[in-house]
């Protein structure tokens, strides 16, 4: 407990210092570039700042995690979640820079670590307030390529799942019933049918003719004689085998 108040007294220390040296120096907002004054004391803040909270334990992260300050608690989870990809720090990587735009100062400070470097991002209103902190881990070449592998996969098998299961869906609809249909089905198989039926009696009507005036034994003679009276001879040269009912074309 007495290491985390100490930790706690240094750190505001160090953010009140800043927000002392910047308040009295507001003027330089008005400037395109960033105060020396200011610039250092920012610089100093934010490297102390740094090695505080990369030397934090994890009992006192998450103590900090709990914190009912805003900056403190979106600090430490920013922290919390990149430290597992970073490891232990090797040391500092390259200059800090602090830049200034819309009455906001942000200061980088790039660390080396074990596994990768990362940028720690703190920005400060114009009373030198810390309002953010971010860690930004830099990925090299093959651990870029690595996550754009594993995102590109996890995408195309995303797609290829929804895929088969829109297609199981689809083949499932078979089995629901569908009144309609049936109704459809059984009205079209019903007109089918009776057309059917209709096309059979029209064929057999002409035949059932024919073979009813065959059999009329007493048509036959009466049509022979006709024959034989119309060519001036008689029954005797000619055999009627059939009779078939002519045709007349309606006028």
């Amino acid at each position: 407990m007495k290491t985390i108040k100490k930790i706690t007294s240094v750190c505001m220390a160090l953010l009140v210092m800043a927000a002392l040296i910047i308040g009295s120096t507001s003027m330089v907002f008005a400037a395109d570039e960033v105060d020396d004054s200011v610039k250092n004391s920012l610089v100093t803040t934010t490297e102390g700042l740094t090695d505080e909270i990369i030397g934090f334990s994890d009992e006192e992260i998450e103590s900090y995690l709990d914190s009912t300050n805003e900056f403190t608690a979106s600090a430490m989870q920013s922290w919390n979640s990149a430290r597992d990809e970073l490891g232990a720090k090797k040391e500092n990587n390259g200059e800090t820079t602090v830049t200034l735009k819309d009455d906001q100062y942000t200061v980088t400070v790039p660390v080396k670590f074990e596994k990768a470097d990362a940028n720690f991002v703190y920005v400060f209103d114009a009373t030198g307030t810390p309002t953010s902190l971010s860690v930004d881990v830099q990925y090299g070449l093959g651990k870029t390529l690595q996550r754009a592998g594993l995102n590109t996969l996890m995408g195309i098998g995303t797609v290829f799942v929804m895929l088969v299961l829109l297609s199981l869906l689809i083949s499932l609809f078979k089995f629901i019933p569908n009144p309609e249909a049936k109704k459809a089905a059984e009205a079209k198989a019903a007109k089918a049918a009776k057309e059917a039926e209709a096309a059979a009696i029209a064929a057999a009507a002409p035949v059932q003719a024919e073979e009813n005036l065959a059999d009329d034994g007493e048509l036959v003679a009466v049509i022979a004689a006709a024959i034989a009276a119309a060519e001036g001879t008689t029954t005797d040269g000619f055999v009627v085998r059939s009779i078939r009912k002519a045709k007349r074309s309606r006028r």
